[in-house]
């Protein structure tokens, strides 16, 4: 397929919403700022509520911004209409036509295009071959499952070849294997392609997985945008933590940044160290310290930071998801290569202490129950 791709860049792109009870104005989005490369798949990923959708119907211009401008392709389509834009979106609910049969669904774009016969019985055939559907181009909506529906919905996106491809959470329909199965297949179709991507979920998982870039949103304002390994391992907030994965948080004073970036830190009395800190982070000042569940390890009841009592084990083949009952709350440890190790019982008195290259200081913020 002939897929040129293209750079999107959003300039201090707002949108404002009036309530139609209170008449207030509602802040859907606020001064989002970023480019996505050509060819990158970037994620929109937030609690609902947070913007995300509105952002890309924004993208897609089923929405108008208040404030700003989008450039797709370095061509602004600010105020187009959908039909205006060279993208495509698979929406959450498929939308599949139930008289139209597999491929006649897949043709309907190009057919509104008014393209000739055999120009489109061959980009439909291409695109079915991409998404593994060849062998059910006859057949019904109605007798394909959930996974097939949804690469149908994928193929009828691409076979007019956009050159940007927005996805607005098309696996939340799905179980949980076919969503890992979907979630791998998408992210090879679009990078087979090279197609410019944006991918919007509530889901860390498909966010880690899939991406290059995450972008992380709360009440309509980004709060961060990195690569899946700097979000998860170098989060700049309580928030972002604790949003994108599994952590706990332990209340610190920080008492000195060293030349190398670690940071030595006062907790409950005792001289503790992490390697290293985020922004906003100020010598002197409470902050915590966050620590996944993988950084942390369990000791006997004497010889940790913080002692607790085990309250849960979770055999996962892999790893034992160990639960500690703390002064600081429920604490995860994660306990890999369980083959041959002593792990403490439930109801067992423990103590955890944390690898200090893998914990982070983050600015003291109030801790918040994450989705």
């Amino acid at each position: 397929m002939a897929v040129q791709s293209v750079p999107v860049k959003l300039e201090m792109v707002s949108k404002t919403f009036r309530d139609p009870k209170t008449k207030a104005e509602v802040h859907a989005v606020r001064n989002a700022d970023f480019e996505i490369q050509p060819g990158e798949l970037v994620t929109l990923l937030g609690p609902s509520g947070c913007g995300k959708t509105t952002t890309l119907r924004m993208i897609g211009g089923f929405e108008l911004p208040t404030e700003g401008r989008i450039l797709i392709g370095g061509k602004d389509v600010t105020y187009l209409p959908p039909n205006g834009r060279e993208t495509a979106t698979v929406f959450q609910s498929y939308g599949l036509f139930p008289h139209l049969n597999v491929e006649e669904n897949v043709a309907y774009g190009l057919k509104i295009r008014k393209l000739d016969n055999a120009t489109i019985e061959a980009r439909v055939k291409q695109a079915l071959a991409l998404v593994g559907l060849e062998a059910l181009a006859k057949r019904s909506p109605g007798r394909l499952s959930g996974g097939q529906q949804q690469r149908v919905a994928l193929a009828r996106s691409l076979v007019v070849e956009p050159q940007v491809l927005l996805l607005d959470e098309p696996l939340s329909n799905l179980d949980a294997l076919l969503r890992e199965q979907m979630r791998v297949e998408i992210r090879k179709i679009q990078k087979s392609l090279g197609i410019t991507a944006i991918y919007v979920t509530h889901d860390r998982i498909e966010a880690m997985s899939l991406s290059d870039r995450v972008i992380v949103m709360k009440d309509g304002v980004i709060q961060q945008i990195g690569s899946p390994n700097d979000i998860y391992e170098r989060p700049n907030s309580v928030f972002v933590a604790g949003f994108v994965g599994k952590v706990a948080f332990f209340p610190v004073t920080l008492e000195a940044v060293e030349p190398d970036g670690s940071c030595r830190c006062l907790m409950e009395g005792r001289h503790v160290k992490a390697g290293n800190k985020a922004e906003g982070c100020s010598v002197g000042e409470k902050a915590v310290i966050m620590a996944r569940p993988e950084s942390l390890r369990l000791l006997p009841p004497e010889e940790g930071l913080v002692r607790g009592t085990v309250s849960a084990r979770v055999y996962l083949g892999s790893s034992v998801e160990v639960f500690v009952k703390t002064g600081y709350g429920e604490i995860l440890v994660q306990v890999d290569d369980p083959s041959g190790k002593k792990i403490a019982a439930e109801g067992e008195d423990v103590s955890i202490d944390f690898n200090e290259n893998l914990v982070r200081v983050l600015p003291e913020a109030k801790i918040e129950k994450q989705e």
